[in-house]
């Protein structure tokens, strides 16, 4: 098992990430909550890392933080939750506030992200709820972490192809973007506020 990587970021297209260790390109799969955390492209980060294995695929998830892998990993173990699925509620809230909805029952926020409807909801309320203590007792960080601003192309298209790939439909993410000021932000950003107006 892949626990952990230390590498140069050559490229950032969320939620997916290029990572060179000592000249293997490794392709890892990242929530929101970990791109908001990366240094620029060309920088050198640490990763906490999962790797799930299908006959089809091998795919590893990367994480800034060691609690939100944990996190990402008792996610899986509740019945209907897949890692797109997790993958998904971890880019919409921290690790944190995610405990604040389990523990407070609040269904109502975590059926405004996509893919968890009213029982997946009640389902993670009821299973989540004696797993958060150990999770949420530690904020352990990767290095190299900071808010680091990356200018692209066209922030605003990549923004709307990240929240695709999160799970939201073509119209939905366009019309989360248009809602917001997207001036002068990074896509990182933009992803970010548009993520954060879904769950006022």
């Amino acid at each position: 098992m892949i626990g952990l990587l230390r590498g140069k970021i050559l490229g950032k297209q969320p939620p997916h990430l290029l990572l060179d260790v000592h000249g293997v390109g490794y392709e890892i799969e990242a929530p929101m909550t970990t791109f908001y955390e990366l240094p620029s492209v060309g920088d050198e980060v640490t990763l906490f890392t999962h790797l799930t294995v299908r006959d089809d695929a091998h795919t590893l998830y990367g994480f800034a933080k060691l609690n939100d892998r944990d996190l990402f990993r008792s996610l899986l173990r509740v019945n209907g939750v897949g890692a797109k699925l997790a993958l998904t509620i971890l880019s919409g809230m921290d690790t944190t506030t995610f405990a604040g909805c389990v523990h407070e029952g609040d269904a109502a926020a975590l059926v405004r992200l996509p893919g968890v409807g009213k029982k997946t909801a009640e389902r993670l309320i009821m299973e989540m709820r004696d797993r958060l203590g150990a999770i949420t007792a530690g904020q352990v960080t990767g290095g190299q972490a900071g808010m680091v601003r990356t200018m692209v192309a066209n922030p605003t298209e990549e923004a709307v192809t990240a929240l695709i790939g999160l799970g939201y439909k073509p119209q939905e993410a366009s019309r989360m973007v248009r809602a917001i000021e997207t001036a002068d932000l990074s896509s990182e950003d933009i992803i970010r506020n548009a993520l954060q107006s879904t769950l006022q």
